[in-house]
């Protein structure tokens, strides 16, 4: 695939960062587009998403740090232009960092939490979207090897040497299988919206959703046979999207017009 979208004398442009900012501001826009509709402060909501995702990529390097503490002490700087380890568990806690983070503010900022979470769902899947063609694009988590006819062959040596990508083996595109999840998703939640019945039910829908289906999408991405940190994760979200759907009631006044 093209694991390097651009290239300019010694410095490269990867595909997946570029793919993954993309997504970030995908996700800001829609994030704003869709608190307006929710009559939530689109300033605010623009702050705590800024803040979720800082939070989210600090947090990141700093787990990072800690797992190859014994490298970091020999080369201070290596954390700056580290892009090629994507453990699963850092990733994991990282994100939950950047929520945590995102949900305290919204608290100090006063706004309802129900809301909140249902304005940034459909954002969410949005940039999971992008991401993850991000990765396919790159040769990123890659799929266990398949002989389906729908199968991916990578061919680029520069996706082994930064993603440790199998070359000339036949893989399930699974990055793809998760942004279509995602994008089916999507617009299953923008048509909800204006139906929902009461705060939370949008975020409910998409908790279960994508937990469900990330879940079972990681069977098929190599390296995944040890229940890793990304299942766990899974099963969370599932919980938590339960969770927010076993607390509706009757159709009642919403807090919020769309």
């Amino acid at each position: 695939m093209h694991p390097r979208l651009l290239q300019f004398g010694h410095i490269a442009i990867p595909t997946y960062g570029a793919l993954t900012a993309l997504a970030l501001i995908a996700g800001l826009a829609a994030a704003v587009h869709f608190a307006r509709r929710l009559n939530l402060d689109p300033n605010r909501i623009w702050s705590l998403c800024l803040i979720g995702i800082l939070t989210t990529l600090i947090g990141a390097r700093l787990l990072l740090i800690v797992s190859y503490f014994s490298a970091f002490r020999q080369h201070p700087f290596w954390i700056l232009g580290l892009t090629n380890i994507h453990d699963s568990w850092v990733i994991a806690l990282s994100i939950a960092a950047g929520f945590a983070a995102a949900m305290l503010y919204a608290l100090a900022e006063g706004l309802p939490l129900l809301v909140t979470l249902d304005c940034l769902a459909p954002p969410a899947a949005l940039a999971i979207a992008i991401n993850r063609i991000g990765a396919f694009l790159a040769g990123l988590d890659y799929g266990t090897s398949t002989t389906r006819p729908w199968s991916v062959t990578y061919t680029s040596r520069i996706a082994s040497l930064w993603y440790r990508t199998p070359l000339g083996i036949r893989l399930h595109p699974v990055q793809l299988y998760d942004a279509a999840a995602s994008l089916l998703i999507l617009m299953l939640l923008v048509w909800w919206l204006p139906r929902r019945s009461q705060d939370g039910e949008i975020a409910g829908a998409w908790f279960f959703l994508y937990g469900f289906s990330s879940f079972f999408v990681s069977f098929y991405r190599a390296g995944s046979g040890d229940f890793p940190a990304s299942q766990l994760f899974s099963i969370a979200a599932v919980i938590a999207g339960g969770a927010l759907w076993a607390r509706r009631k009757a159709p009642q006044q919403m807090s919020a017009t769309v």
